[in-house]
């Protein structure tokens, strides 16, 4: 039996792990243990609060406590993460608090009940037996590839309000979901790759026609490397003066990032070209090396340019033509998506009928495949699955 009020003490005494007791069901379980030896009525109502709210999670609190425990952003993770030594009393401080989480999420709800002066049926949940500390231990030497925070529980992110937000339902697009277009994609995930191993990366810029598949690679490869510590940060390209807080925010966390600008182009009076050059520059690099800026565009030079603005009398109208026109060059590596003939079309679309397992003939499919091309005004992969996923909602 576990002793209730002397746990109830050492729980008020957590330091590092002091946030904890802004967790609802934390909260509410220490209440079931500080109310079930009192009022009956408010006994059995503290306790089925706490349940219900644990319930919304898990039924198991052993597990539900060590996920709080391993995503806790604390004093302690933030110095493992910078690579800072902690010291003695701070590592004796979390071997103590780790011990006292563990009890305490380790306690059985037969010990709780029967303190209850009741009855009738109450709720039920489940506790095993683990190692909190070496669990701990083993997560802080993995830090690399798990992070803490909102990082360790998602890994994709967007701005808003200028703070990281994690986006709850990421568009789930695995690598092996893409077809053809095997070198350029291979270009980015070898420099995706260095940027992981902590080798030089450089920031990407992924050109060419609607629909070949620009933005799936960067978000594929987001996916596919999430588990090696890689996060995807999504930017609109109204929000690129966000890049410096972004910069400061992340520069010193264990993991690796990529920021992702989608569909990027500029008007010649853009306010934001002048802050996206500075950052290409190296305002990015100098700062942050977990970081590299991905970037697509159906536009090689970034800047919308209109013959009025060549006949314009600048005295050094050469020199501004040649930066606007440079932007691109900026990046360190620039991988071309080119619309596809109607050989690879074709291809993609076969590929395709048999990863969404049609039943029709193949040669109907492409057939019917390259009418449809030609009725949406060109061919390329998303034409294709458009018209695969129209194919098999006809089938079924």
């Amino acid at each position: 039996m576990h002793d209730f009020k002397m746990l109830l003490k050492q729980a008020h005494t957590l330091v590092i792990f002091k946030s904890l007791h802004q967790i609802p069901v934390f909260k509410k379980f220490l209440k079931a243990l500080e109310a079930c030896e009192g009022d009956t009525d408010a006994a059995i109502d503290i306790y089925s609060d706490f349940v219900s709210e644990l319930f919304a999670y898990s039924d198991n609190f052993t597990q539900y406590m060590l996920k709080l425990v391993l995503e806790n952003e604390n004093l302690f993770m933030l110095k493992k993460g910078e690579g800072k030594e902690t010291g003695v009393l701070l590592d004796e401080c979390l071997a103590n608090e780790l011990a006292v989480i563990e009890e305490l999420s380790q306690i059985p709800c037969n010990e709780i009940i029967d303190k209850i002066d009741y009855d009738g049926f109450l709720p039920r949940y489940s506790v095993e037996k683990l190692d909190f500390s070496k669990i701990y231990a083993d997560r802080i030497h993995a830090i690399n590839q798990y992070g803490y925070g909102i990082y360790s529980r998602y890994h994709v992110f967007v701005i808003k309000d200028g703070k990281i937000v994690p986006v709850e339902y990421p568009d789930d697009i695995k690598i092996s979901d893409l077809h053809n277009y095997e070198r350029e994609r291979q270009q980015v995930v070898n420099n995706t790759l260095a940027l992981l191993k902590g080798k030089p990366a450089n920031n990407v810029l992924l050109y060419g026609d609607c629909g070949t598949g620009k933005s799936s690679t960067v978000k594929a490869i987001a996916n596919e490397y999430a588990c090696k510590g890689l996060r995807l940060i999504e930017l609109k390209k109204k929000q690129l003066h966000e890049i410096p807080a972004i910069v400061e925010t992340i520069s010193k966390n264990p993991l690796k990032f990529i920021i992702f600008i989608d569909d990027l182009s500029f008007t010649e009076d853009d306010d934001d070209f002048a802050a996206l050059k500075a950052i290409l520059e190296g305002s990015v690099s100098s700062t942050a090396s977990n970081l590299c800026i991905y970037a697509t565009s159906n536009r090689r030079h970034l800047v919308r340019e209109t013959f009025s603005a060549r006949e314009g009398d600048e005295i050094h109208f050469k020199d501004t033509m040649q930066e606007l026109l440079s932007l691109s060059d900026r990046f360190g590596l620039t991988v071309t998506y080119q619309k596809p003939d109607k050989r690879i079309y074709l291809d993609v679309v076969e590929k395709l009928a048999k990863q969404y397992e049609l039943t029709t003939p193949i040669d109907e499919v492409l057939q019917k495949a390259e009418a449809y091309a030609l009725s949406r005004a060109g061919r390329s992969p998303r034409v294709a699955k458009q018209f695969v996923e129209y194919m098999k909602g006809c089938e079924e």
